[in-house]
């Protein structure tokens, strides 16, 4: 395949330096991925007769970096201390208690923060996001993390508008992907962005990746955000979990809890991140994707047991959510569907 790359390729070849961190509590994975597209890319156009258009380096603060209680090491090939500029800075993604992680490489933060102010762009991948939230480069801009993080995310950074159901960012020199493979399709993006979509294509076939994936809704399991403290507003979301096949609308629930109207949506808005309908919206569509995920009944009778009367309603607030209609999702996860 790599012998026919020649007829793909038409580019202005700049060499880009990128520096790829080596983390404390990195995912490998993200680590060895990273370093594996920019390096196969410049193959690629060797094997085409061009030059090779990315510097990759593996950088960090010493000389051996453990991972997974030891089993693995890195071993950066040079310390930030000694670049003086880069391109682009890629932070893999973190392992174990995020914040644990986050705080772990916090020595990294101003080196990150002053290659910005100097051109550089950044990279997160996955839950790389929550170090790019805590150098302060992301307030008032959007990101996106991996989706079972979005709680956290949401309530220590709320300076961030986070886009969990996009698959990746783009906003002004600084990037992020959604959860775990996700980081494929930055890297992609950014394969594209520096050399092309004939190159972004052809790599995308090459490592078997679907090029625009710009969604991970449909992987999305929603758990509404309960650790803000406000022990009513806790309460509520109980009882819009547990009841969510009933009618009912927001002054009942507001009175259930002897708050007025405008101070119940107000705390509840603080507290989860969510208007009160939004939560009941998610609520019934995440018990909509579960039957539809392992259940027999009809769309209909799926519609009905969650509290929904209209269809084309339900299946617009079910393709906003997810991302996919009720029926392209029961064929996605529902193997008896599958079959038939």
């Amino acid at each position: 395949m790599v012998g026919d790359c020649d007829k793909y390729f038409t580019y202005i070849c700049c060499m880009i330096d990128i520096c790829i961190l080596a983390l404390k509590n990195a995912v490998l994975a993200s680590v060895a991925d990273s370093r594996y597209v920019f390096v196969m890319v410049n193959e690629f156009l060797k094997k085409s007769g061009k030059a090779p258009l990315f510097n990759v380096q593996l950088v960090g603060l010493n000389g051996e970096v453990k991972l997974n209680d030891g089993v693995f090491s890195i071993h950066p090939n040079a310390f930030i201390s000694d670049i003086e500029k880069t391109d682009l800075i890629i932070i893999p993604a973190l392992s174990g208690d995020i914040f644990t992680a986050t705080n772990t490489n916090i020595n990294y933060v101003s080196w990150i923060n002053e290659q910005y102010k100097n051109g550089a762009e950044v990279a997160s991948l996955c839950t790389g996001a929550f170090l790019l939230a805590f150098s302060g480069l992301l307030k008032g801009r959007q990101c996106t993390t991996h989706w079972l993080y979005a709680n956290e995310f949401r309530h220590h950074y709320s300076s961030v508008t986070l886009v969990d159901e996009k698959a990746i960012t783009d906003q002004n020199g600084l990037y992020s992907s959604g959860g775990n493979n996700a980081w494929w399709n930055l890297l992609l993006h950014l394969v594209e962005k520096y050399a092309g979509r004939e190159i972004a294509i052809y790599t995308a076939k090459y490592f078997v990746i679907d090029l625009d994936r710009n969604t991970q809704s449909p992987f999305i399991i929603f758990n509404g955000l309960k650790d803000h403290g406000d022990e009513v507003i806790i309460r509520s979301q109980e009882f819009i979990e547990q009841n969510y096949r009933e009618k009912f609308n927001v002054d009942e629930i507001a009175s259930r809890f002897d708050l007025t109207r405008r101070t119940f949506e107000r705390r509840f808005k603080k507290g989860t991140r969510n208007t009160v309908a939004e939560y009941i919206q998610r609520v019934k569509i995440e018990a909509a994707k579960k039957q539809l995920e392992i259940g027999r009944k009809s769309i209909m009778e799926i519609m009905l047991d969650v509290g929904y009367t209209d269809v084309p309603t339900f299946r617009d607030v079910f393709k906003r959510i997810t991302g996919m209609t009720p029926v392209e999702y029961k064929n996605k996860y529902n193997k008896q569907a599958g079959i038939s």
